[in-house]
């Protein structure tokens, strides 16, 4: 079982943005999506969240159509962590992340114990009686994490997906690795991850597989230091780059500079 798109195509604004793209989420293991701007990462994930109906191809998740699952049944198999926070309302740390909670209906103990948890996973369960508007951009997409968590804290049957769209762009360097840690130990405990990343080191570090998307169709999925070669990022980002190996995070793609023709 999987969370699958199958040959989806995709238009947005008039602009065909994805091209037949088949990529599957599976249970026990992080997906990270990269391409460049516009490459339609963050289109993919909404599709493959439910949000968006392919025009054309398909979205299912355990074989079924993300549009014929009830909204809460799907809401208690997979979270998402949107690229920008959406909530104008003001909000304590707390009530954000029990908005996560609303799909399962259970008693406010368990709820409260949820929340608790997940504050504690971003680091921020001391600050769960602020209010959401006077945090930071980081400590904001931390409680949007927490959020997702909350939501995916429970015993239905099947896997779990967490899908995340950017969730390191505001946070610092220490941040970036404690939440893709985390995200990398949802995979562990058997659910599964997808994951919006531009860093190509994070991908590499942290994701079993990553697709790499360019002009919307699928330039490669696999490994990532089998689909993320020299000649991949120099086509696709128009830089030059190599492979070197750390001793601490294993190989790591590094740009060593412009490459001599530009791509897009």
């Amino acid at each position: 079982m999987s969370l699958a798109a199958a040959h989806v195509h995709a238009w947005l604004g008039g602009r065909h943005v994805l091209r037949g793209v088949s990529v599957d989420v599976r249970p026990g293991s992080v997906l990270a999506l990269v391409g460049p701007n516009g490459a339609g990462k963050s289109t993919l994930l909404r599709i493959l969240s439910g949000e968006l109906v392919p025009r054309e191809g398909s979205a299912n998740l355990d074989m079924r159509p993300l549009a014929s699952w009830r909204p809460l049944d799907l809401a208690r198999r997979r979270a998402v962590l949107p690229q920008r926070p959406t909530l104008d309302a003001t909000f304590t740390v707390r009530e954000v992340v029990r908005l996560g909670r609303h799909p399962h209906r259970t008693r406010n103990d368990v709820d409260a114990a949820a929340v608790r948890r997940a504050l504690a996973q971003v680091g921020l369960l001391d600050r769960a009686d602020d209010l959401w508007t006077r945090l930071s951009g980081g400590e904001q997409q931390r409680v949007g994490l927490a959020r997702a968590l909350a939501q995916l804290d429970g015993d239905e049957p099947g896997a779990r997906y967490l899908l995340l769209d950017e969730p390191t762009s505001a946070l610092d360097l220490a941040w970036q690795h404690r939440t893709l840690t985390l995200a990398r130990s949802v995979a562990d405990r058997g659910d599964a991850v997808l994951i919006v990343l531009h860093d190509l080191q994070l991908a590499a570090s942290f994701a079993d597989r990553v697709a790499l998307l360019v002009r919307g169709e699928l330039a490669g999925v696999g490994a990532p230091i089998d689909v993320l070669h020299p000649a991949a990022i120099a086509r696709a980002w128009g830089v030059e780059a190599t492979w070197i190996d750390t001793p601490e995070r294993g190989p790591v793609p590094i740009v060593t500079g412009a490459a001599a023709l530009a791509t897009h």
